[in-house]
């Protein structure tokens, strides 16, 4: 009986033994678990910071492109022999959906509105925004434009002959040097009046010119104001 004693006491001692070893192997396990776990927690963590930091980056970013956008352009005019000033550098073409801070009043080309200004003979009694003029322009269309000094009788004249030109457009503007502009796409003039012999060679050459970037695209089919 002792024998079998001492048999059953060792088989129990066996299993107890493997229990253990069993148990060790568990927490050994769930250790290397955890770890695991506390490693993809932590690199979720460090992703999502980025991710917010980003996302931060980029709100900031509309934040202040909504404030005003650059036109992209970069040169300076010069100034022929004839007195037209030619934009000599870049000017950008990019459609935007901001307002745009152009280098030059009226602005002779930049990035621009989607929607180009209707250009064909028309008349605008206010003030219009550059950035669907330009697109205008960029049509190959002229644009006349004048300010509170300028005479009832060139305002009247100069808007008489836009009426009945395609390709042109005409609207008061304030934030200008000269009473009388004219620009075209990368060109501007400054007139003294409407009989100057300058204003029938600008619309000559710059109508549809070789300057226009689109030749023949619509001038109607736009914004209207």
């Amino acid at each position: 009986m002792g024998s079998a004693k001492n048999s059953n006491n060792a088989a129990r001692k066996a299993r107890i033994e493997e229990m253990r070893r069993a148990e060790q192997a568990r927490e050994r396990r769930n250790r290397v678990l955890v770890i695991a776990a506390s490693v993809v927690v932590v690199a979720g963590l460090v992703v999502g910071g980025v991710v917010l930091v980003n996302s931060q980056k980029d709100s900031d970013s509309t934040a202040s492109d909504s404030k005003g956008a650059g036109s992209g352009d970069s040169g300076h005019f010069t100034t022929g022999t004839d007195g037209v000033r030619t934009w000599s550098g870049k000017l950008a073409r990019t459609h935007v959906t901001t307002t745009v801070k152009y280098p030059m009043h009226p602005p002779v080309g930049g990035n621009h509105n989607p929607v180009w200004l209707n250009c064909n003979g028309d008349v605008y009694t206010a003030a219009v925004k550059d950035e669907n003029a330009v697109h205008a322009l960029e049509h190959g269309a002229v644009w006349v434009t004048y300010t509170s000094k300028a005479k009832k009788a060139d305002v009247d004249a100069l808007a008489a002959k836009v009426k009945k030109t395609p390709y042109t457009l005409m609207s008061p503007y304030e934030n200008q040097a000269a009473p009388l502009i004219l620009s075209a796409w990368g060109h501007q003039l400054t007139v003294k009046s409407a009989d100057d012999p300058a204003v029938d060679k600008f619309f000559a050459t710059y109508v549809q010119g070789k300057q226009t970037p689109e030749p023949g695209a619509s001038c109607t089919g736009g914004m209207m104001k």
